[in-house]
């Protein structure tokens, strides 16, 4: 039994500390343990500790030898780590500062020999694209490394070209006046793989006017390192980004499309005695009344709206959102996090929480996944994060777009030019915009366009996650490639 489970491959999962990237990691993770995989996955101590607050102190408890968690300090002082407004850049760079001496000692210690005679030594480490510092540890010690980066393939393939937007002088702007004076409708026709895409429609770190941007130069060399890696992962699936990946061959290492992993992993993990039903996903305490409102539900009828666990607004926008919800006269589930208005505490008007009390349940956070998956559910109104937009694909869900930052401008730009599964809502949010396109997309011929994009969506997503699909013959040979690392 030992000797067998020394020769077992060893991967080392470390996503980075944001809810969007520790998803599809988790997911992964899951997936490489149904396939016979020990599994050591990373958090942070602070995501760690959010889980078991969100989940229950015991929450964690029971968990199978071969999957384990560990941890690492992720270097930010408690005081700024609900900042969300600018979160990101701060995990970014304090992974990068803090993590490699951290995860070293991580890796070291999981292989020391005190450990191995409870566990085999690591044989892989999957990293967070953008936790590329890895590449240096795996390196030094001998093991094969492959990057998961968790955007859409569109959104990579903007950051891929984050340095020839410098070097052709389109950035950094020249003043801010380039942010509303139409400059950011210049087209990009030289990007292979990609069709009408424009200026604005680019990841928005590249709206700015400092040559030295943190975050634009952060993700250059977090893009220029992939080169390096032995694979890129990939949570898409070949038909729904086949013109990208195409062009990608040429810029990256192998890659493994081997989304959408919500559906692989429904397939893949499905042992009730493998201990694994206890992991939690979300950093977020969820409430499950939610499915049990939409179970009272018509087919159809509902909104759903969620902005994800970063994107924040000023209170005139949800303002605004929230009147446009009103006058729609639709039923609609609203996910409003406590840390959703900028820098203040989210408050909606009485007069409109006493007008729609009958239409709507608001809530602080859902599993979402169940909800898109609910016959009840007619539309999403989304901030197009990845995740979001694969569960809504998986669903079958057309969506409302509100892009906030990151590579949801670019998912938002192909869901209404390239996949037809979405519209946009413009930047600066109106109620009686907010109110027309939820009624077009409830009601409306395009509505309904939509969602016959979305259901066929849904079924090529199915069979390329099936036996024989390309998302599964991806995940075949990824196996192999890791099973086998020389």
């Amino acid at each position: 039994m030992e000797s067998k489970q020394k020769m077992r491959p060893h991967v080392v999962c470390i996503p980075f500390p944001a809810q969007g990237h520790v998803n599809p990691m988790l997911k992964l993770a899951l997936i490489l343990h149904a396939k016979g995989f020990h599994i050591t996955f990373v958090h942070t101590e602070y995501n760690y500790q959010r889980l078991l607050k969100s989940n229950g102190p015991s929450s964690l408890d029971g968990l199978p030898y071969d999957f384990q968690y560990e941890t690492f300090p992720d270097g930010l002082p408690p005081s700024n780590i609900n900042c969300a407004e600018d979160i990101y850049a701060s995990l970014c760079r304090s992974t990068m500062e803090n993590g490699p001496r951290h995860i070293r000692n991580l890796i070291t210690k999981l292989n020391d020999s005190t450990s191995s005679n409870v566990r085999p030594p690591v044989t892989c480490i999957i990293s967070d694209g953008v936790m590329s510092f890895t590449l240096d540890i795996a390196k030094e010690m001998g093991i094969p490394e492959l990057l998961f980066w968790t955007p859409s393939a569109c959104g990579l393939m903007c950051y891929l070209h984050y340095k020839d937007l410098i070097e052709k002088c389109l950035v950094p702007l020249k003043d801010e006046s380039y942010v509303v004076n139409g400059y950011l409708e210049t087209p990009l026709d030289w990007i292979n793989g990609m069709s009408n895409i424009r200026l604005k429609d680019m990841p928005p770190f590249i709206r700015t006017t400092d040559v030295n941007d943190f975050m634009v130069n952060f993700l250059i060399l977090q893009t220029h390192r992939a080169s390096t890696a032995k694979s890129i992962i990939l949570n898409t699936f070949y038909d729904f980004e086949h013109s990208v990946l195409e062009e990608m061959k040429s810029i990256l290492p192998p890659i493994y499309d081997i989304g959408p992993l919500d559906l692989l992993c429904n397939q893949i993990v499905q042992d009730p005695t493998s201990g694994v039903e206890s992991i939690k996903f979300n950093l977020w305490k969820e409430d499950s009344k939610c499915l049990e409102w939409l179970d009272t539900k018509l087919p159809g009828s509902i909104v759903y709206v969620n902005f994800g666990s970063i994107t924040v607004m000023t209170n005139q926008q949800m303002v605004e959102f929230a009147w446009g919800l009103c006058n729609s006269n639709k039923e609609f589930l609203w996910i409003i996090r406590p840390d959703l208005v900028r820098g203040d505490t989210p408050i909606l008007p009485e007069e409109f929480l006493e007008k729609t009390k009958d239409i709507s349940m608001l809530t602080s956070w859902c599993p979402q996944r169940d909800i898109l998956q609910h016959p009840s559910i007619g539309g999403f109104l989304t901030h197009c994060g990845w995740n979001s937009m694969l569960e809504s694909i998986c669903g079958g869900v057309p969506m409302l777009c509100w892009p906030f930052f990151s590579e949801q401008q670019t998912n938002c730009r192909y869901s209404y030019m390239e996949w037809g599964i979405g519209m946009e809502i413009n930047n600066d949010v109106k109620r009686d915009e907010v109110t027309s396109l939820i009624i077009e997309l409830m009601d409306g011929e395009k509505g309904k366009e939509m969602r016959r994009n979305a259901q066929e969506w849904k079924v090529r997503a199915m069979v390329a996650t099936q036996k024989g699909g390309s998302s599964f013959t991806k995940l075949e040979k990824l196996l192999d490639d890791i099973t086998n690392p020389f």
